[in-house]
């Protein structure tokens, strides 16, 4: 079965995380992505073997799964024999990716203006940490950005110190954004037949992030939006989360009167339905903290399990707080492909991964293969992409531009 992206060549020269994983959305759905990398050391991520001491597996899932279905190419981009190398490789491919610093995008003779004179069709990403404008240019990694933006600020209660979203969330949703712009490049090119520069920044992925909160903010300028909240005090009770018996849960409907009457029904409260703090919206909004109370009682007799059946029965949206654990073990990931099993050439045996989160039903996705290993592609995508023959192949080992 085809992939929709067949036939799109992505020149990746990305490392760590976000980078990666753009190319990698682009690679699981067909397209021969050539994972550029620096020869003898590669792509960093390829010796993450714990995260902060933590070991996360006997095989570097970190590279690997963030790196599937893709070829390494190995090649100093330093050297001028190097970029010259490159330069006939962009003739023939559509898209540039790039999260190594715009000065050694510059240093390297990578920019846009360079790219584009040798093909003019070439889609030139980069993948930077606060966008291409403005003053900002430090360091960026996923943590130090989204401190900037205000999400932390809205995590845990108050008085409590700021909490990092973690997940690399930034650089996951950085990487989908650079993914949709090169979508969106790529379509448009198809109308004009011109190439375009585009960038996607941990920034500004963190922002689109924040939008449920952020965009109230900035419409009202209530600090409501902006601070910690207590989950004692949220203005809604019946939209919170609750200590069931064995485990969190979380509870989502809207405070309306029909609502919490079937709310009462569901937890055979209906003494709470009647009770005059709780008769309206207003009077429970202004009473929230006691209905969360209330709440919080009835809530802990049953396990989640138990409050989630009733409640679902009597047509409320609920569900527990689950572990990665329990996540691992759910059918509904598994029989939607979100979580996989594929063989793992490191350790010889089937491994669980990370999966698809989009479903096509006429060109899915798939994972072939996972990360390659150092320049395992470099000769062969030589010879097929570029038709070198041996010789040249071997003088440029000799000049060390490859391994």
């Amino acid at each position: 079965m085809s992939k929709a992206l067949e036939g799109i060549r992505v020149l990746d020269c990305t490392v760590w995380f976000q980078g990666p994983v753009s190319s990698q959305y682009l690679a699981d759905f067909g397209a021969d992505v050539i994972h550029i990398e620096r020869p003898v050391s590669g792509d960093p991520a390829r010796g993450v073997r714990s995260i902060k001491a933590l070991e996360i597996g006997d095989w570097n899932q970190y590279f690997m799964v963030i790196n599937r279905n893709k070829k390494s190419l190995a090649i100093d981009l330093r050297k001028k024999e190097g970029q010259e190398l490159f330069y006939k490789m962009v003739e023939q491919a559509d898209v540039f990716l790039w999260n190594q610093g715009m000065d050694n995008l510059k240093k390297w003779n990578l920019t846009y203006e360079k790219l584009s004179e040798i093909n003019p069709r070439i889609i030139h990403v980069t993948n930077t940490g606060h966008g291409q404008k403005g003053t900002m240019n430090k360091p960026s990694f996923d943590i130090n950005v989204q401190a900037l933006t205000g999400i932390m600020t809205r995590q845990g209660e108050p008085g409590q110190p700021p909490i990092y979203l973690g997940m690399g969330s930034g650089d996951a949703y950085g990487g989908i954004m650079s993914a949709f712009g090169i979508l969106m490049a790529l379509y448009q090119r198809k109308k004009t037949g011109c190439g375009q520069s585009v960038d996607a920044s941990l920034y500004g992925a963190q922002l689109f992030m924040a939008a449920p909160t952020l965009q109230p903010y900035l419409a009202s300028g209530n600090e409501f939006y902006s601070k910690q909240l207590s989950r004692t005090e949220v203005p809604n009770p019946l939209w919170n989360r609750y200590r069931a018996s064995d485990k969190w849960m979380y509870v989502c409907q809207a405070n309306t009167d029909a609502g919490f009457t079937s709310l009462c029904e569901g937890l055979d409260a209906q003494e709470l339905a009647t009770d005059a703090r709780f008769t309206t919206e207003a009077d429970r909004e202004a009473n929230n903290s006691a209905l969360i109370a209330e709440l919080d009682t009835r809530l802990a007799t049953r396990t989640a399990e138990e409050n989630v059946s009733r409640l679902t029965g009597a047509g409320i949206a609920a569900s527990p707080i689950e572990t990665f654990k329990e996540l691992a073990a759910d059918p509904q990931a598994w029989d939607n492909d979100y979580l996989l099993k594929t063989h793992c050439n490191e350790v010889d045996r089937e491994v669980e991964i990370r999966g698809l989160p989009i479903t096509l039903s006429k060109t899915p996705g798939t994972v072939e293969t996972l990360g390659p290993e150092l320049g395992q592609d470099t000769e062969i995508v030589l010879m097929e992409m570029l038709g070198m023959e041996w010789e040249a192949i071997e003088e440029l080992k000799a000049q060390e531009v490859i391994p």
